[in-house]
């Protein structure tokens, strides 16, 4: 069990870093060319949500349900941890200063940390 868990956690950990890539490209291109950052985030949530879900579902947690159910539990779950996500952003950026490509990377680690909750207790169950 502790060995499952274990590795669970470590694919979900290369997992994340990649659904971070993904989103960080995306959200980085697009405010180079000058798009709105609450715009450049939206953006890049729906790439990285689509990728993290397929990633998650046949790597991390080997899931063999169907797909129309899960996807739409994922999608429910990514959803609420847009809601952080923005919220955070707004928050950093408008209301604390903070520069808008650190308060992505500070956003997105308690979005990580509350994805995988999400995904491994409720998503993928």
């Amino acid at each position: 069990m502790k060995n499952k868990l274990s590795k669970e956690l470590f694919s979900y950990i290369v997992a994340g870093g990649l659904t971070t890539i993904v989103n960080f490209v995306v959200y980085y291109l697009l405010i180079y060319v000058k798009i709105d950052y609450k715009i450049s985030n939206t953006i890049a949530f729906v790439a990285s949500v689509i990728f993290a879900f397929i990633i998650n579902k046949h790597y991390v947690f080997n899931s063999d349900k169907g797909y129309l159910k899960e996807f739409i539990k994922f999608s429910i779950g990514r959803a609420a941890t847009y809601a952080l996500d923005i919220g955070c952003m707004i928050l950093l950026i408008e209301f604390m200063s903070v520069n808008e490509y650190v308060a992505k990377i500070w956003t997105n680690i308690l979005v990580i940390i509350v994805n995988y909750f999400i995904s491994k207790f409720w998503a993928f169950k």
